[in-house]
């Protein structure tokens, strides 16, 4: 179009107005091809680059390396490297970072970031977060292997409302005592939380089958902290935690194997102190989980203490060997009874330690006090 303006005004003799007119274009652009033509002949009407000749606002290709190796190490370490964690790096390394949206040009410009397919807005999310700091605690194991390829597994301990992990510790197989020892050390440093929030795993709770209740059970109960568990099947209720899973087992695989149990706890006390006190959470709009407990105060029990003795009726039959079993502080213990009772229907009535064994027509089979320490309660002597 260019060479038909030219032509209308020099070989045609049409004003300038007239041609701008014809051709939908403004009338100091006709005037500028005119000048160009006369300059630079042919040369003078092609397309030329709009790119200015200065950009004062560009960001200096020193910084975009900065950005560059930053964005490395921490996707070399297992870490969140989005631009916003890298803004917040930027910012508590040098005191000054670029805006998030050119730290996130730079790394599409040199093929960091991979395209999305389109996601569900976020404001159709619907969140479920604890106002304050222990009004609600969750808990979950997962499983991870050793070097060797030892199947363990990781507790993991989580503020609600923070995200603060609370606590994240390895053993070969979790039973009940161990995790109410867990817990234990960290209401300990942290006070007891209002509510728990687990699922219905044995080491749990032992309601839903049955066993009366286990230690984690006995010591909430006795401090007065609600306890609640998902449904069965929707991890989704404890989705904190189980996100915590999965941030804590990428940064473990960028991570040396640890050959013991030692070894991996070291890594799991090292990346908590990282995720509490350094990482910035995207939840938490870029803080992180200790300033987010730290900025308000801490919820507190609000049910009443409940006694520590420990009531339960369970029905059994006497084995060929003139034993029942019961299960006492997620311990199963043995008792003797006498094998001219084998195959009789029993009820079992427990409070605390204090045992009644009766036959479904009342009469009493045994009484005892059970001894915690041994798997086998034997009948008295004669």
């Amino acid at each position: 179009m260019a060479q038909l303006v030219v032509t209308a005004v020099l070989v045609e003799g049409r004003s300038k107005s007239e041609v701008a007119r014809q051709y939908g274009v403004s009338r100091r652009w006709v005037i500028t091809l005119v000048q160009r033509y006369q300059a630079e002949g042919d040369a003078g009407l092609q397309p030329r680059s709009r790119r200015p000749r200065s950009s004062p606002q560009r960001t200096e290709p020193a910084l975009e390396d900065l950005i560059v190796e930053l964005r490395k190490e921490l996707d070399r370490d297992g870490h969140e490297a989005g631009a916003a964690t890298i803004a917040f790096h930027l910012q508590q390394r040098h005191g000054h970072t670029p805006a998030i949206s050119t730290i996130w040009r730079i790394l599409s410009a040199r093929g960091f970031v991979t395209p999305q397919p389109h996601k569900r807005p976020k404001s159709s999310y619907v969140r479920f977060a604890a106002e304050q700091p222990n009004e609600r605690w969750q808990l979950d194991i997962t499983h991870w292997a050793l070097a060797d390829g030892t199947e363990v597994e990781i507790l993991n301990l989580l503020d609600d409302h923070s995200r603060l992990c609370l606590a994240s510790t390895a053993r070969t197989v979790f039973k009940a005592r161990d995790v109410d020892d867990t817990f234990r050390k960290a209401a300990a440093a942290y006070g007891n939380p209002a509510s728990m929030l687990s699922d219905n795993g044995a080491v749990f709770t032992g309601r839903s089958r049955g066993q009366g209740r286990v230690a984690l059970e006995l010591t909430l109960n006795a401090r007065g902290i609600a306890f609640r568990h998902s449904r069965p099947y929707h991890p989704q209720t404890c989705g904190k935690v189980e996100r915590f899973h999965q941030t804590l087992k990428k940064w473990l695989r960028k991570q040396p194997p640890a050959g013991t149990l030692s070894q991996l706890q070291r890594q799991l006390d090292g990346y908590r102190t990282y995720y509490n006190t350094a990482r910035p959470h995207r939840a938490l709009h870029r803080t992180t989980p200790q300033q987010a407990y730290d900025a308000r105060p801490p919820a507190v029990p609000t049910g009443t203490p409940l006694n520590d003795e420990h009531y339960r009726v369970r029905h059994d039959r006497i084995d060929t060997s003139g034993v029942v079993t019961l299960r006492h502080d997620s311990r199963l213990h043995h008792i003797g009874v006498g094998r001219r009772h084998a195959g009789t229907d029993v009820l079992i009535l427990v409070r605390d330690l204090h045992v009644r064994v009766l036959t479904s027509q009342g009469e009493l089979v045994r009484e005892l006090t059970l001894d915690p320490a041994k798997d086998y309660q034997p009948q008295a002597g004669p």
